[in-house]
């Protein structure tokens, strides 16, 4: 086969899969509302379970779930077979997964489910399937054409799937008003964790930010800043921020003046200030642009004043430290 065509059959896959998802909407209908009341009234765990690739997507829709806040695990149907049914509680809702909705291997769950009046919402393509008959919610599934040259392969199948597992666990998000906020807490690390940090995570605050009277004299500056090691000191007047000396700026005094006690002469009047809730990538990028280490944190409230009072300090390195880049 010639390298040109594995593009066009890529483009041929693809499209397909994307035509296929349109049918999505159908789902979409007063099953779905139970299923979101459902899992908003649980008062216990959302348990995923599904076999082969329905058993991938429910985990991979369980960890969602997880990473917004609430409660979720999978369970292997076999396994479950074997003792893990205990891990499953009046009060805990079962979400199962499966295409055909006839998967032997869910049988003894469902059985064990209606007996002790679990609630079950079963996501199948067939009205008639075992699953469904079992289940209080039925989100039945659009027969879709799959997008491989038999037509055999499970891909728009699972891809459908996944998709109304996603928009389950985003109209759960959306009705519990699920914001970045919470989701960084349950997401502190990685990529993700490092894009939702704001510059108040990561600023110097109190005795470690480097300040001086504006009544000091020029020697007790180079002192503090020495101390701090941030390159920098702020000048303050009545607590209210009047200017920004550097280390440059002590070099070019030391270099060309031999008498300077004024810190006014020294000075940069109205540094550049940034308020607390600011996207720490977007400090960076601001520090990137103008070409400076250091900036000055305010609260928000102070961010369009005259007279800002000093938060904190961000210094470029703290936002590598913390893979922002």
């Amino acid at each position: 086969m010639a390298k040109k065509n594995y593009i066009t059959l890529a483009r041929k896959s693809a499209l397909i899969q994307i035509s296929e998802l349109k049918k999505i909407k159908k789902v979409f209908n007063n099953s779905f509302t139970k299923a979101v009341e459902l899992i908003l009234n649980c008062k216990g765990k959302v348990i995923f379970a599904g076999i082969g690739k329905s058993g991938l997507i429910a985990r991979k829709i369980s960890a969602t779930f997880s990473s917004v806040g609430i409660p979720s695990f999978f369970c292997d149907p076999v396994q479950a077979l074997h003792g893990d049914m205990g891990q499953i509680e009046k009060r805990d809702i079962l979400i199962i997964f499966s295409y055909s909705g006839n998967t032997s291997e869910l049988t003894n769950m469902l059985k064990y489910a209606n007996r002790y009046r679990i609630k079950i919402i079963g996501i199948a393509s067939k009205p008639e399937s075992n699953l469904l008959k079992a289940s209080d919610v039925k989100l039945i599934l659009p027969q879709v054409k799959e997008s491989d040259m038999t037509g055999m392969v499970p891909t728009s199948s699972t891809s459908i799937t996944l998709l109304l597992g996603d928009c389950l666990a985003t109209t759960v998000m959306s009705a519990q008003k699920f914001s970045k906020e919470k989701f960084k807490v349950f997401h502190p690390g990685g990529n993700i964790g490092n894009s939702l940090l704001l510059a108040k995570d990561i600023m110097v605050t109190g005795n470690k930010m480097p300040t001086v009277d504006i009544n000091k004299n020029f020697k007790e500056a180079v002192k503090i800043m020495d101390k701090k090691k941030l390159g920098i000191v702020v000048v303050l007047k009545n607590k209210f921020i009047r200017g920004l000396v550097t280390d440059g700026d002590l070099r070019r005094e030391l270099k060309y003046r031999s008498n300077f006690q004024n810190l006014n002469k020294v000075m940069t009047e109205k540094p550049m200030s940034v308020n607390e809730n600011m996207p720490a990538s977007k400090a960076l990028g601001i520090m990137n642009e103008k070409k400076i280490t250091s900036l000055l944190v305010v609260a928000d409230k102070d961010q369009n004043k005259k007279n800002k009072k000093l938060k904190g300090i961000i210094h470029i390195h703290f936002l590598l430290r913390n893979g922002i880049n």
